[in-house]
């Protein structure tokens, strides 16, 4: 029997190495519009929220209007290069296919839009593994528990039987806030440190690594 019944992945960071395509990305798009161009560890820093979210904190005093053409330019770049510049953590698939075959529910808590996120999961041919998916243009940004609890509630799920996989502070915290297990990665975006503060049940790695924690 799987230890618990539904595993909630995060993405970027977690399943797919995308980060430095977020962040030069979102670094193109201010240059392009002639905005103050953030910082790597400004741009790391915010990635797993929701865009909206993400912008307001990178720009805070930029207009309305303003942000939505950096969301916009950013779209665009991120796109354009999204395929050559991005691919699933090595023991990405394995993990899912064997956890599925343990019996395991999988899901994904995301900051992606449903967009960005449909289109990835084709690129990568994974969509399969998934019973639900949730992202931050179609519920609450995390780090709020919203998207989570509606994937218990999809799933008939208790958070007690459920646990969340995730590289950023955000993901731990949304977890922390309705007393779920929570899983942290090391070779994300935030820091073991960080992680840390939100007690996950353990820091693991890489991917392979799971496993000593899922069976």
């Amino acid at each position: 029997m799987p230890a618990y019944k539904l595993a909630i992945f995060d993405w970027d960071g977690t399943l797919m190495d995308s980060v430095a395509h977020i962040v030069d990305s979102m670094q193109q798009a201010a240059y392009v519009l002639g905005e103050t161009v953030p910082s790597v560890s400004a741009v790391r820093h915010i990635i797993g929220l929701g865009l909206p979210e993400a912008i307001a904190l990178l720009f805070p005093t930029a207009s309305q209007a303003t942000r939505e053409q950096i969301r916009q330019q950013y779209a665009q770049h991120f796109l354009a290069h999204s395929a050559a510049k991005s691919e699933l953590f090595a023991g990405a698939e394995p993990l899912l296919a064997q956890l599925t075959q343990q019996g395991y529910l999988l899901a994904i808590a995301t900051g992606k839009s449903r967009l960005g996120l449909d289109r990835v999961l084709a690129q990568t041919g994974i969509a399969h593994y998934f019973v639900a998916t949730r992202c931050a243009d179609e519920t609450a940004s995390k780090p709020h528990p919203l998207m989570l609890q509606e994937l218990l509630n999809y799933t008939n799920t208790a958070p007690q039987d459920s646990i969340m996989i995730g590289d950023t502070s955000y993901d731990m915290e949304m977890a922390q806030r309705i007393n779920m297990p929570r899983l942290g990665v090391s070779y994300g975006v935030h820091s073991i440190d960080t992680l840390q503060q939100y007690q996950p049940l353990a820091i693991v790695d890489s991917l392979y690594q799971l496993h000593d924690y899922l069976y």
